[in-house]
């Protein structure tokens, strides 16, 4: 038997592409539910994440999985309106003419920028197709560095900057280039006479999520069970000992794919990570009226949310009951900060509370209801140096034979992390584990 770790996205990966190859897996997963950051609240209509999900149009392999479980239909490509909101005002960002009216950088800052955007290295006069093609060039070089040199120190102070205060806070300046243009690249096509493309199923996550546990089996799932030893019998794994409300059971397996964060990974083999990861707190906001006409806003000033992303304005109210779903995010850097110790009743207030001198006609009795989930290690924090500090799929060398890496801290999470390098994680694991067992 082949033991998963973890029911996310990429421990189920693991063992659908397995069981599709004719192994015998078993997923183990800690919590009641399954999907790992894909989980869901109910509304009135469809269930939504409780963290928001789309994807962009260079996410392939989540799309052939779509395919193969039936579901490639069932995936719309949807305009997602961008734009920045910046000393009280929304600046609509999708089209090329919304984009040369934005007052707050000059003509040549947005030409440079644009370039940059398009993979074009325009420095010295002659344009380079392929300078920004090996990311792991910039992997020590920091991003207000690079962006000062390849654009224009306004496209650093008045666009770039605020966007990481944003996502990584505090740890801005230890984020390399190299991050920062797999970012660029990450972001899918857009079309300059409507705006950018992104793909949402009809019915949210939940149903891809329930046709890849369908396909892996439920029999073959436990959830409730909380893997707490790994034992391994000379140089080759032996057994791994599982906890459930009820007894302790003890499985004898071929192989082990540990598809959860890096911590459990410690904990189960001693193998040390030294990826620093962020939380992530988000509210769901139910309203009866929109707050904004856009889908993802940027907020430049120093806000107590990183941004805010109406999930109706992108996938129709007509779907979740006629309701207004209205997504307040913001990353944290540690349990130290002010954002991770307010109870969700304060984060509430703070947040609408900044809203509304944001929106001064927004009425905040609108909001129907308010939900807020908190994940300690929602998303890497791509340092300089980040490369050498991924995970490998294969811990033969490092732990034991026959164990295997697939979470949040593996090669297929960068540069970006996404439900599409899950399943790369995943499925890179399983191709290794079928070759080793063939």
């Amino acid at each position: 038997m082949i033991g998963i770790v973890g029911g996310g996205i990429a421990g189920l990966a693991a063992a659908y592409r397995l069981r599709k190859r004719g192994h015998d897996v078993r997923v183990f997963e800690a919590s009641d539910s399954l999907g790992g950051l894909a989980a869901t609240y109910e509304t009135n209509g469809d269930d939504i994440e409780r963290y928001y999900h789309h994807l962009s149009k260079s996410e392939e392999t989540i799309v052939e999985l779509a395919d193969e479980l039936g579901l490639g239909d069932d995936l719309e490509w949807r305009i997602g309106k961008n734009a920045y909101y910046v000393d009280g005002v929304v600046h609509p960002l999708d089209t090329a003419w919304q984009i040369a009216a934005y007052p707050h950088m000059s003509l040549y800052d947005k030409f440079r920028l644009g370039m940059l955007t398009l993979g074009i290295d325009v420095r010295g006069g002659i344009p380079d197709f392929d300078a920004y093609e090996e990311l792991a060039e910039y992997e020590h070089t920091p991003i207000e560095d690079f962006v000062v040199e390849h654009t224009t120190r306004g496209v650093y102070d008045n666009f770039v900057d605020p966007l990481l205060d944003g996502k990584f806070g505090e740890r801005k300046h230890d984020v390399s280039a190299a991050w920062f243009l797999g970012r660029v690249r990450f972001r899918g096509e857009r079309d300059l006479l409507r705006g950018e493309l992104l793909g949402y199923f009809d019915g949210g996550f939940a149903p891809l999520i329930d046709a890849l546990i369908d396909a892996v089996g439920r029999e073959n799932i436990q959830t409730g069970s909380r893997v707490t030893e790994l034992d391994t019998e000379g140089d080759e794994v032996d057994t791994i000992t599982v906890e459930t409300a009820d007894e302790t059971e003890v499985h004898e397996v071929d192989s082990v794919v540990v598809a959860a964060m890096p911590n459990v990974l410690e904990d189960l083999t001693g193998f040390e990570c030294e990826i620093d990861f962020q939380g992530a707190v988000c509210g769901l906001a139910t309203m009866s009226e929109s707050l904004m006409d856009t889908y993802w806003l940027n907020i430049a000033h120093d806000a107590p949310f990183g941004s805010l992303i109406e999930h109706t304005n992108f996938v129709p109210t007509e779907r979740y009951g006629g309701d207004h779903l209205l997504y307040v995010a913001s990353y944290v850097q540690g349990p130290h900060e002010d954002l991770w110790q307010l109870s969700d009743e304060e984060v509430e207030d703070v947040w609408f509370d900044e809203i509304e001198d944001m929106f001064p006609d927004f009425d905040r009795s609108a909001v129907e209801e308010f939900k807020v989930s908190r994940n300690p290690r929602a998303g890497p924090v791509y340092e300089r140096g980040y490369l050498d500090l991924v995970v490998p799929y294969d811990l033969a060398d490092d732990v034991a034979e026959g164990v295997y890496y697939a979470g949040m801290a593996s090669e297929a999470q960068y540069p970006e992390r996404s439900l599409n390098g899950g399943i790369v994680a995943g499925y890179e694991v399983a191709d290794r584990i079928d070759k080793r067992l063939q």
